[in-house]
């Protein structure tokens, strides 16, 4: 098949029309390593920690379940490094997808950022729902008498809002997250406060026989389910990145807030786990009806405080749980925007709101798969929703990033590098064994639930619509494979100021320079 290199722009557009070129609308670049931070550890922290506490003891057996957040905490941390380094040198909005495409492009063409984002319209959402059920269990320990169908339309009800709060400016929405990320710190300090001053650690401390029983199958896919349930509440430190285009001076940026969020949850979460456990006897939280299974933080400050701190940080709960949804939501509704301007998604997802210029189509469709997941989730089980999405994440985007690292060393040794792994390739050899193991052992710690199965199940249907989009756009394999290395050219967004533009301010498709010899103007080599 034919090679063309073409010097496309990464930056969002508006598409030729009838009348004329094309009309140039991009992101601007406003966000600090304070808001980037920010959002990053709001998304972490939302309500993750606060439903998967009695998740991860029911899959451990007891009080060793600690070990999932340190185990989480070690992937989060290499696979960190891995966004990091392709955050630093590819810092355009979509995040993965860009990795992915400039990473693969040499052999798969189009086919990879592709599938990224197909599994991405999935995971992403319900990563969303897993919050919406967490917020719905919170709310029902101040409202005892919910019914099942109130509880339905009180999570429809705050998707919704979320979908309105972020039909707006960028610059107005960091600035809210900067907010609730506040709230959410403060809620996390009071339960953490809360649990130190009745500490027990007999409670804390008191293992089952057997509990580090390193040699039986058993520990093994506990530490399995463990280690998902942990990476899922560190998920998040890659929020920023998919912001790439909106970020002020990325090379310097996206590596500290991916670091520094990483290193601060993981604090966090070791003394949120360990002070709940010192609380709340680990035996009640294996009761799937109790309070100290359903929202075990009000536990914490009922049994600490009395029900009046309990309520008062059940609220600041549930604002923390708003914040981790609105970062997400602001995040991942790039991804499909940003590929179907690159021509690499379907174009009815690559149009800009004409006065606030977010992308609506991506918003609302992601809005409503996560209604639907939110109501799977209530219908079956929340661990569910969390091993489905943890296993279409890890097939295409954790295990494909990893590898992007090494490949695009080796296919653009000449890539700006502001940030380059520390240890290479040790980061990476640890998250690509973690992530193998998530991935292998997902249909044991979910029996009966098959994530393995729909995973391949949603990534073969990826594989059939991009056969069909790619003969409908008659790109690879269809026709000619294009090959941009547009941040090897572009323009450094990290030296002209705050709110420089990356690689989109550089050469265009169609303009002089774009993707040509200087002196002849007949096609680079790739």
């Amino acid at each position: 098949m034919a090679e063309r290199t073409a010097g496309m722009r990464h930056g969002p557009r508006e598409p030729d029309g009838p009348e004329g070129p094309e009309r140039r609308v991009t992101f601007v670049r406003r966000i600090g390593l304070f808001q980037a931070t920010a959002i990053n550890m709001s998304q972490m922290c939302g309500i993750g920690p606060f439903i998967t506490i009695p998740l991860m003891v029911a899959a451990f057996g007891g009080p060793q379940a600690v070990t999932g957040f340190v185990a989480g905490a070690v992937l989060a941390l290499a696979d960190g490094l891995v966004w990091a380094e392709l955050g630093a040198s590819l810092p355009g909005a979509g995040g993965s997808y860009v990795y992915l495409r400039q990473a693969f492009q040499y052999r798969t063409g189009r086919l990879m950022p592709f599938l990224f984002v197909w599994t991405a319209m999935l995971f992403i959402p319900l990563a969303m729902a897993s919050g919406v059920v967490g917020f719905v269990d919170y709310l029902r320990y101040l409202w005892p008498s919910m019914t099942p169908g109130q509880g339905d339309v009180t999570g429809l009800v705050l998707l919704a809002a979320v979908v309105l709060l972020l039909w707006r400016r960028v610059e107005n929405i960091a600035r809210i997250a900067a907010v609730l990320w506040g709230v959410m710190i403060l809620s996390v300090v009071l339960v953490i406060v809360a649990a130190f001053t009745h500490f027990d650690p007999g409670l804390a401390f008191d293992y089952p026989d057997g509990a580090f029983a390193l040699t039986t199958q058993t520990f093994w896919t506990g530490f399995a389910a463990g280690l998902t349930i942990g990476v899922y509440d560190y998920g998040g430190y890659n929020t920023a990145a998919y912001m790439g285009a909106e970020i002020k001076q990325p090379g310097r940026t996206l590596p500290r807030a991916i670091v520094l969020s990483i290193l601060g949850i993981m604090v966090i979460y070791l003394l949120l786990q360990i002070g709940t456990l010192g609380v709340v006897n680990w035996r009640e939280m294996l009761e799937p009806e109790s309070v100290a299974a359903t929202s075990v933080a009000s536990a914490v400050l009922e049994r600490t405080w009395g029900k009046g701190a309990a309520q008062v940080v059940t609220g600041l709960i549930l604002v923390t749980a708003f914040a981790s949804l609105l970062t997400g939501l602001l995040g991942g509704s790039r991804v499909p925007y940003d590929a179907a301007r690159e021509k690499v998604f379907f174009r009815s997802f690559g149009t800009l709101h004409p006065r606030h210029r977010f992308p609506v189509l991506p918003l609302v469709t992601m809005g409503v798969i996560g209604g639907a997941g939110f109501l799977i989730g209530r219908h079956t089980s929340l661990a569910t929703i969390i091993q489905l999405l943890m296993t279409v994440m890890v097939i295409v985007q954790a295990l494909a990033q990893v590898v992007a690292v090494t490949v695009l060393r080796r296919r653009q040794p000449a890539l700006r590098r502001p940030y380059r792994m520390w240890l290479y390739p040790l980061p990476s050899l640890v998250a690509l064994v973690g992530w193998l193991v998530i991935y292998g052992y997902a249909d044991r710690s979910a029996p009966g639930q098959h994530p393995i199965e729909w995973s391949l199940a949603w990534v073969g249907a990826g594989c059939v619509a991009f056969v069909l989009w790619a003969a409908y756009e008659k790109v690879w394999p269809f026709g000619p494979r294009e090959i941009s290395e547009e941040y090897l050219h572009g323009a450094d967004p990290d030296a002209d100021g705050p709110d420089a533009h990356g690689p989109e301010d550089g050469p265009r498709d169609g303009r002089p320079g774009a993707g040509t010899d200087p002196g002849t103007g007949a096609p680079a080599p790739a």
